[in-house]
């Protein structure tokens, strides 16, 4: 069975939230597509940002990412820390990846000791050092416990990258650096996001590996030290 045209997506009328409240089969695909062209035109920042991550886990002090999101972008910001503890593509070394919202117990004495805006804000202040890295993702860009971690980041020195849907909003404005997500559907923001996420590593993956290596080879499952 030959592939559908990419063209035919292009001529799929997508219905805004204001009229529809769900997007099926044709309609989402066409509003996926439509949405990776404003990814596309952002291909130089997340390959910044794999470069720049690189150069902050590598570095002498051996820097950290914090990550951080709500809900569906809780699972992201997982996904990107288990990427880096382990590995995106090429077999190399794990680097100190911690995803804020997977810290359970934290979470629960936080949000039953202290206003809900400090859900992330606290761990961020607790984890991250100054010259590490904190990635935020957020489909509205709105999320109050999102933009209040960004703030207390970078008051401790900390970088903040924000993955968020359309521009502007609040925690784009509160990043030192953001990719935004032209598309009124959370799903198709969350979508690109992965996508986002995967370049980023494909990105640092390359920095890392590159010659001369900033890293020894990882070695062999099983193999004796």
């Amino acid at each position: 069975m030959s592939a559908t045209p990419h063209s035919f997506f292009e001529n799929v009328a997508v219905e805004s939230p204001d009229t529809c409240t769900h997007l099926t089969g044709a309609a989402h695909v066409a509003s996926l597509s439509a949405a990776l062209g404003s990814l596309g035109d952002q291909l130089d920042v997340l390959d910044r940002w794999g470069r720049q991550l690189a150069g902050v886990l590598c570095g002498e002090t051996r820097g950290r990412l914090l990550a951080a999101g709500n809900g569906g972008s809780a699972a992201q910001a997982q996904h990107l820390t288990a990427e880096l503890v382990g590995r995106y593509r090429a077999d190399r070394p794990p680097f100190s990846a911690i995803c804020l919202t997977a810290e359970t117990s934290s979470l629960t004495a936080i949000a039953n000791d202290y206003p809900a805006d400090e859900l992330f804000a606290r761990q961020v202040e607790a984890h991250g050092r100054a010259g590490d890295v904190l990635v935020l993702l957020s489909t509205s860009g709105r999320s109050p416990n999102a933009v209040a971690a960004a703030r207390r980041a970078r008051d401790c020195g900390i970088t903040v990258l924000a993955l968020t849907g359309p521009a502007p909003n609040p925690l784009a404005a509160a990043a030192d650096d953001a990719v935004c997500i032209d598309s009124p559907w959370t799903a198709t923001v969350q979508e690109c996001h992965l996508v986002a996420l995967h370049l980023v590593c494909a990105a640092f993956d390359a920095a890392v590996l590159s010659e001369p290596s900033r890293v020894r080879a990882a070695p062999e499952f099983g193999s004796a030290s």
